[in-house]
């Protein structure tokens, strides 16, 4: 059974650290010079895929007959049961690829890379919504 508390705890960590994102996407050149404006930017988007990455992993481990080989697969598995749709699952793997770059080769990362996702958010938000949507039908549903 999903823990809807912890679901919910979850998706607002994950819509704080979108919303960071979001602030930033503005920031101007000498904001941006800043030297710990990058990092936190990176930490940002790794706060914000963790949550997500847990999310669908509490989903997955609650709701389906097996595990997940890997967290790009709990974003399958989560569109298989409906709860994403596909596009975003794909999107979602990708984020997920992207976060694991962003910890495991943190000083290789391309920071063109990193401007570029900052750019384009939708994949994070969407997964927020259609999770978000999902528990609130399911718990409608006894």
């Amino acid at each position: 059974m999903v823990d809807e508390v912890r679901v919910i705890r979850l998706l607002r960590a994950a819509s704080g650290a979108i919303s960071g994102l979001q602030l930033e996407q503005a920031a101007d050149s000498d904001r941006r010079a800043d030297a710990i404006w990058l990092p936190g930017i990176k930490y940002l988007f790794i706060s914000a895929v963790e949550a997500c990455i847990d999310t669908a992993q509490h989903i997955c481990s609650s709701e389906a007959p097996t595990a997940p080989r890997d967290n790009g697969d709990a974003m399958r598995a989560l569109a298989h049961r409906g709860i994403l749709d596909p596009g975003t699952a794909d999107r979602m793997r990708m984020a997920v690829g992207f976060r694991n770059v962003l910890v495991h080769e943190y000083v290789g990362v391309d920071d063109a890379v990193d401007l570029k996702r900052l750019a384009n958010l939708s994949d994070l938000e969407e997964f927020v919504g259609q999770v978000s949507s999902w528990l609130s039908a399911h718990q409608e549903t006894p």
